[in-house]
């Protein structure tokens, strides 16, 4: 059931935290979506944010977040960089809202056919683009099934695996370098999940070997 910005934020548990966005997609899926009163969202989110959730999610102008999960203003704390990569920027980000504005849940989404992922693949550089491939390419020397002439972005099942492994690495990223992250993982505060979104269906997948709770 969707909830409002403000509503027993303070109690939610990381798992409560991740139906209320399986529920979301769903409705999402199914053009359900609950109506929301946007101009009395703005005046109660007026003096304060408390997102239950935040995001590191892709750039990318078809995976919209709030839509995608049916939350409104004040419920998602959205990081957006091209290929959802864990930069430091982004890291502290994250930091200022698990510790500061109290989100139970950071999720690290991907999406299908990515055009991060596969610039990645096929090691495209240009301009600051490199900056992005860069934090990708670990992924790519973890894959160790796809043969050599495959490994680019015409091979799709390639893509998606290096997209998968990529999510992956994110969160790795993020855990390692945050001690504020890893200090309310280790409390039970929050928790982390990875989560990759077809474009194509509208379904979002959450990566249950991924959750680090």
């Amino acid at each position: 059931m969707y909830k409002h910005p403000l509503l027993d934020r303070d109690k939610m548990t990381p798992q409560e935290a991740l139906d209320i966005l399986i529920e979301g997609n769903q409705r999402f899926l199914t053009d359900r979506e609950e109506d929301k009163d946007f101009q009395a969202m703005i005046h109660i989110t007026k003096d304060k944010q408390h997102p239950f959730a935040s995001f590191l999610s892709c750039s990318d102008s078809r995976a919209p977040v709030e839509l995608l999960f049916d939350q409104a203003l004040g419920d998602i704390f959205s990081v957006r960089l091209a290929g959802n990569i864990a930069s430091d920027k982004a890291i502290g980000s994250l930091e200022f809202a698990s510790k500061y504005l109290g989100s139970k849940l950071i999720v690290v989404m991907g999406h299908t056919a990515c055009g991060a992922v596969k610039a990645a693949c096929d090691d495209f550089k240009d301009g600051h683009i490199g900056e992005i491939i860069n934090l990708i390419k670990p992924a790519i020397r973890h894959e160790k099934t796809v043969n050599a002439g495959e490994r680019n972005s015409t091979n799709p099942d390639f893509v998606e695996k290096i997209n998968r492994l990529s999510v992956q690495h994110q969160i790795d990223t993020i855990i390692r370098a945050s001690d504020i992250v890893d200090d309310m993982i280790q409390a039970k505060r929050i928790a982390i999940i990875g989560a990759i979104y077809d474009i194509a269906t509208g379904k979002v997948k959450f990566l249950e070997d991924t959750y680090v709770h």
